[in-house]
C-alpha cells in the first residue's frame, strides 16, 4: 500500500518536467515613430522562460504575403515545433520573434521614396524593443532569421544587408525580387512608384534584388553568415532559388541549399522548421 503512494510522488517532477511548455503570445504591439502607428508581434518564449533568470538567443522569424504576425503561430505551429525541437536536444531553448509586415504596407523593405520605411523600422526600432523588453542575448552570435516567401526574401535582405547582427539565416521558399528594372513595376512587395527616376529604380534594384546583392557582396562579407536555403521541387519560387544557389556557388559563398519533395504551402514550411531551429543552434554554439 505504502508503494502506491510513494511511487507517483516519486514521478510527479519528472511527469511536471516533461509536460514544461513554451508560450506564445500572438496580439502584442509596440509603437513605431518611423511608420506612425503601433505595430503588432508575435512571440514564442521557451519552456524555462519564466522559471529561470538567464538570458537567450532569438530568430526573428518572419511570415509571407497575406499573412500576419500570426500566420507562423495558426498555420506554422511554432508553438508545438519549437517546444519539440527543444524538448529532443535537437534545439536549443531560444526567444522566437514574428513581426507584423502586412499593415500599411505588404513587405519587409522600404519603398523607393522612403516615405514607407520598414526595413529601418525592423531594424531601428522593433529589434531594439525586443532585445530590451525580453531576456535577449544582444550579440549577433546568438541572432538568427528566417522567413517564408515574401519572409524569406526579407530574410535574405536583411542578412545581406546586415551581416553584422546575424549569424544564421534561412531563407525558405523565397522570393528572390523581379528578374530585371523593367518588372519592378509590377513586383508586388516592393514600393515602385510610378514617377520614380530612372536612377531611382537602378538603385532602388540593387539595393533589394537579391540576385544583385550576392553579385555586389563584399569579399569579407562571404563567411560572416550560415546560410541554409531550401525550397520545393514544385514550388513557383524554384527556379529563383537555384539562381541564387548558383550565384552564390559562383561567388564562393558557403551556404546549405535544400530541394524536397512539396510544393508552396504550410505542410512543406513545418516540415522546414525543425529542420531550421536545428541548423541556426548549431550556429549560436559555433561563433
Amino acid at each position: 500500500m505504502k508503494k502506491t503512494i510513494i511511487l507517483p510522488i516519486l514521478l510527479l517532477p519528472a511527469f511536471c518536467l516533461n509536460a514544461q511548455t513554451g508560450k506564445v503570445m500572438d496580439n502584442l504591439s509596440m509603437k513605431s515613430q518611423i511608420l506612425s502607428m503601433d505595430r503588432k508581434y508575435a512571440i514564442y518564449l521557451p519552456p524555462d522562460y519564466e522559471t529561470s533568470q538567464r538570458s537567450y538567443p532569438v530568430l526573428y522569424l518572419l511570415h509571407g504575403y497575406g499573412d500576419d504576425q500570426t500566420g507562423w503561430v495558426q498555420f506554422g505551429e511554432v508553438l508545438h515545433i519549437a517546444d519539440e525541437s527543444i524538448k529532443s536536444g535537437k534545439a536549443t531553448p531560444m526567444v522566437i520573434v514574428m513581426p507584423d509586415a502586412n499593415t500599411g504596407r505588404k513587405g519587409y523593405v522600404n519603398d523607393i521614396k522612403n516615405e514607407w520605411r520598414y526595413e529601418d523600422f525592423f531594424f531601428e526600432e522593433f529589434m531594439p524593443y525586443v532585445e530590451k523588453t525580453y531576456r535577449i542575448k544582444s550579440e549577433k552570435r546568438y541572432r538568427a532569421i528566417a522567413g517564408l516567401s515574401m519572409g524569406g526574401e526579407g530574410t535574405f535582405i536583411y542578412a545581406l544587408h546586415r551581416p553584422d547582427l546575424f549569424s544564421s539565416a534561412c531563407p525558405l521558399s523565397a522570393a528572390t525580387g523581379p528578374r530585371n528594372i523593367d518588372e519592378m513595376k509590377n513586383y508586388p512587395l516592393w514600393g515602385v512608384a510610378d514617377d520614380a527616376t530612372a536612377q531611382q529604380k537602378e538603385e532602388y534594384f540593387k539595393k533589394y534584388n537579391v540576385l544583385s546583392l550576392i553579385e555586389n557582396l563584399p569579399e569579407n562579407q562571404k563567411r560572416a553568415v550560415r546560410w541554409y536555403i531550401d525550397c520545393g521541387d514544385d514550388d513557383f519560387l524554384f527556379e529563383g532559388n537555384s539562381l541564387v544557389h548558383i550565384a552564390m556557388r559562383k561567388k564562393e559563398i558557403p551556404h546549405e541549399f535544400r530541394i524536397r519533395d512539396g510544393g508552396h504551402t504550410w505542410t512543406y514550411w513545418r516540415t522546414a522548421l525543425p529542420v531550421v531551429l536545428e541548423f541556426i543552434s548549431m550556429s549560436f554554439h559555433q561563433f
